[in-house]
């Protein structure tokens, strides 16, 4: 047998297995950019959007579990966010940025793909109010904050798949 062959095909084995996992700089530069627009975000939903006072959110969160269900979650909402409240366009855009920042790097970086998460029992619900659109769009728009601030707080889940 020829080990000099078996030597070089367990090296390339391993260097492929090595490639599969983003450098470590890559991840850090993802977190940093996603948490930078993540708070750019939260600063124009508080600043543009005005929130009747006693509104409150029905105790359910999303699930935060990698960036497959951080990107269902935010387009599920932006997807529910009605055009016509002021000032929403620019953050329905800023929802889209990130999520269309997210979403390539981790088709690019995760090399087993999950299916599709389900949609989480919060947003499911949302959605199936659809015809109530300024009330479902109030509550959205509450839940993206809610989001943001739980994912600037759990910024590892940006390294799961």
């Amino acid at each position: 047998m020829d080990y000099g062959l078996v030597l070089l095909f367990s090296l390339f084995q391993a260097l492929s297995m090595g490639t599969a996992a983003p450098l470590p700089v890559e991840v850090v530069t993802m977190k940093s950019k996603v948490k930078w627009m993540a708070e750019q975000l939260l600063v124009r939903l508080d600043k543009d959007i005005q929130v009747p006072v006693n509104w409150t959110l029905n105790p359910p969160t999303d699930d935060l579990d990698g960036t497959s269900s951080i990107v269902t979650v935010l387009n599920g909402y932006n997807s529910l966010i009605s055009d016509t409240f002021n000032g929403v366009s620019q953050i329905k855009y800023d929802i889209s940025s990130l999520t269309g920042y997210i979403d390539p790097w981790r088709q690019r970086h995760c090399s087993q793909q999950r299916p599709k998460p389900e949609v989480p029992g919060p947003l499911q619900e949302l959605q199936s109010h659809k015809e109530f659109i300024h009330t479902v769009g109030i509550e959205a728009l509450m839940r993206v904050k809610e989001f943001l601030n739980r994912l600037l707080k759990n910024l590892d889940q940006l390294e799961t798949c």
